[in-house]
């Protein structure tokens, strides 16, 4: 089960087989008020910096996200993507809720993206996965539909179920749906990370499909907020998550270790390249 994604010069391909793929979470407003006030302005430049910082620390993927109050992402989302795309090579992962941004974007966007993302809502479905065929992307599918978020595992792999196979009967590949489990905070709901696990592993086993998880919500409103990151990161990569969306600064050593302890890197290579680059 391969995804290929592809940027203006470079291929990731993402497996269970290989190590794990970092999609970097960094351009995104949401809670950073600088970036959403440079958005606001019409500001793109600071996108060129965080796009290649985030490179260096590690991303394979960079997730491109301009949703802000006052902003109009379907002039905007595209005149990120081009930006970024004249910086770096890698694959884009193009983030709206805004139809029309996302349809503005894939019609620039030079390669195969991935998007974020679809739900089981119907509506969603019925918008969202034309444009992902059209355009020959791959695409994040949230375990979430017009009842909200499951909180039993079987329920939500239900939901990654329909997206599959909604998207298969459009033309997309099984191997160009990546599914997220979601994750939710846990100092709200005690279970939460236990049902996103067991969720992530009924998906493995039931669909064999790549994962992706935008993780960092487990330790929403809870100090040192890293701690509990690094670990769950650990956990969610071991369920069977290959592409987790997270900033690659804090996590890189600690997906590298993971992959290390779960065979996916021969002889430390990747891990002891990382250490001598980080100690020179």
């Amino acid at each position: 089960m391969e995804t290929i994604l592809k940027g203006t010069e470079q291929t990731v391909r993402i497996s269970p087989d290989l190590p794990t793929v970092i999609i970097g979470e960094r351009i995104n407003p949401t809670g950073r008020s600088w970036l959403t006030s440079q958005l606001t302005t019409g500001n793109l430049e600071v996108l060129k910096e965080e796009a290649t910082n985030q490179l260096e620390d590690g991303a394979h993927v960079l997730d491109v996200n301009v949703g802000a109050a006052s902003v109009d992402e379907a002039d905007l989302l595209p005149a990120a993507i081009e930006l970024v795309q004249s910086v770096v090579g890698v694959p884009l992962c193009i983030d709206t809720a805004d139809n029309d941004a996302l349809e503005a974007a894939l019609q620039v966007y030079q390669g195969k993206p991935l998007v974020n993302s679809v739900n089981g809502e119907e509506k969603n479905l019925e918008r969202v996965l034309p444009l992902v065929a059209e355009y020959g992307a791959a695409v994040i599918g949230l375990t979430m539909d017009d009842e909200g978020i499951p909180k039993d595992p079987h329920q939500r792999l239900a939901i990654a179920k329909k997206i599959v196979e909604r998207a298969e009967s459009v033309g997309i590949p099984r191997e160009d749906v990546l599914i997220d489990c979601l994750a939710l905070t846990v100092s709200a709901e005690p279970d939460a990370a236990v049902i996103t696990l067991n969720t992530i592993e009924l998906v493995r086993e039931e669909l064999g499909v790549n994962q992706a998880l935008g993780h960092s919500n487990v330790s929403f409103g809870l100090p040192d907020r890293p701690v509990i990151n690094r670990v769950a990161l650990g956990m969610v990569i071991r369920a069977g998550v290959n592409a987790p969306i997270v900033d690659a600064a804090e996590v890189k050593q600690s997906i590298l270790a993971a992959d290390l302890l779960l065979g996916r890197d021969q002889y430390a290579m990747n891990y002891i390249k990382y250490y001598r680059a980080q100690h020179q």
